[in-house]
């Protein structure tokens, strides 16, 4: 068969796990900028508006690495990711009349919302890192760029609907969201499945060190956007940035963020080159939140550096999952994949607690500089897990 047909079934499945990433974070796209207004409109305090929003989070800790684990035990990714799709879209459907019966029962039903989440994007992940390996052609930088404009799209439509009717209708227009994304997941992954199949792990395998420490400085690096995505847009309006400022600077960072994704495949330097990666999102992280540090004084900054988005979550992100796919065992693989997800969770709720903290006491300055020391940690974790992995005799180069 002449190379251009034989590659194109790669480019097909590329393209439907690209859509199904969509699918996941258009839901994600939606609920995080407007649940909260939604918390908002039901008259909540915002003390318990935050502990609302920070219990998805700490619900997350513990149950994303148990329930990815299940792969590794015989369950099929198509299968967790279809039932906590389901399982998301009856907990929004569910959450006007919990709130109708009080904060309790509203608290309950976030919590059923998070378990259901969990699994969902290690699941997709896990899926696109196993179709990367079986098919070199694939590019999965290109596959999660999916994910970024899913993201995108779906918060300008939020922020539409939200202008046409109002906080009430959120749930409903997320609810929806997860049942497309069900759908999407039960067609999408249906050739995955079946060329696939799940396979029971045969003993407990364990991970090495040196994805330990990638998994820790992937972990590090994304922890210390902690500040900007809790304190960042308050900062920059107290600077003297107007709204739509603000909004623009955010949509810098998603574009850089997508403009990454797209060409991260073919740079040479950085094709299957974790610690490269890495290196670079805690070198670009480091000088992102010290520039911020800077722009107290040159509000003017705040946008140039926004671009360092790119770099600070996009190579970060690829750098984990390509030491993912390169240094977990097989028969624990769904279970690393948790077992970062969940880590990456604890470390952004401590720093988002730390950084709440610094906030009060020293304002945007002090918080951003709390997450060079953090970003300085994910630098120095990747110089050991590259150390590690060079010394480790079984390890791939």
């Amino acid at each position: 068969m002449p190379p251009r047909l034989s590659s194109l079934p790669s480019s097909r499945d590329g393209l439907r796990l690209a859509l199904l990433y969509a699918a996941v974070f258009a839901g994600i796209g939606v609920a995080m900028p407007f649940l909260p207004l939604w918390l908002a409109g039901l008259g909540l305090g915002p003390e318990l508006i935050g502990a609302l929003v920070a219990l998805p989070i700490l619900v997350r800790i513990g149950a994303t690495a148990p329930l990815v684990s299940l792969i590794d035990r015989g369950v099929a990714p198509r299968t967790l990711m279809v039932a906590g799709s389901l399982g998301l879209a009856a907990t929004y459907a569910l959450m006007p009349g919990a709130a109708s019966l009080g904060w309790p029962f509203l608290a309950g039903t976030i919590v059923l919302n998070a378990i259901a989440g969990a699994s969902l994007v290690p699941c997709l992940d896990y899926q696109s890192l196993a179709a990367v390996r079986r098919r070199p052609g694939l590019d999965y930088a290109r596959i999660r760029l999916g994910g970024s404009l899913g993201f995108l799209v779906a918060s300008l439509l939020g922020g539409w609907l939200l202008g046409r009717v109002g906080t009430g209708g959120i749930p409903g227009f997320l609810a929806g969201l997860e049942l497309a994304s069900a759908c999407g997941a039960a067609l999408l992954l249906r050739r995955e499945a079946a060329s696939a199949p799940a396979r029971r792990a045969s003993g407990r395998a364990r991970l090495p060190a040196a994805l330990w420490l990638a998994i820790a400085a992937g972990a590090a690096i994304q922890a210390s956007h902690a500040a900007v995505y809790a304190f960042g847009s308050i900062h920059w309006t107290s600077l003297g940035l107007s709204p739509a400022e603000t909004g623009l600077a955010w949509g810098v960072g998603v574009v850089a963020e997508i403009g990454f994704f797209a060409m991260a495949g073919r740079i040479d330097w950085l094709r299957d080159a974790p610690f490269r990666l890495l290196g670079l999102g805690a070198a670009a992280a480091l000088l992102r939140w010290a520039g911020l540090l800077a722009a107290a004084g040159l509000p003017a900054l705040v946008l140039p550096l926004q671009a360092l988005h790119g770099l600070t979550f996009g190579a970060t992100q690829l750098g984990a999952m390509a030491a993912l796919s390169r240094l977990a065992p097989e028969g624990a693989r769904g279970a690393a994949q948790g077992t970062y997800a969940a880590c990456a969770s604890l470390a952004s709720a401590s720093a988002t607690l730390a950084s709440g903290a610094a906030y009060r006491a020293g304002g945007g300055p002090l918080a951003f500089g709390l997450m060079l020391p953090v970003a300085g940690l994910g630098l120095a974790l990747t110089v050991a897990a590259a150390r590690a992995s060079r010394q480790a005799p079984a390890a791939r180069r």
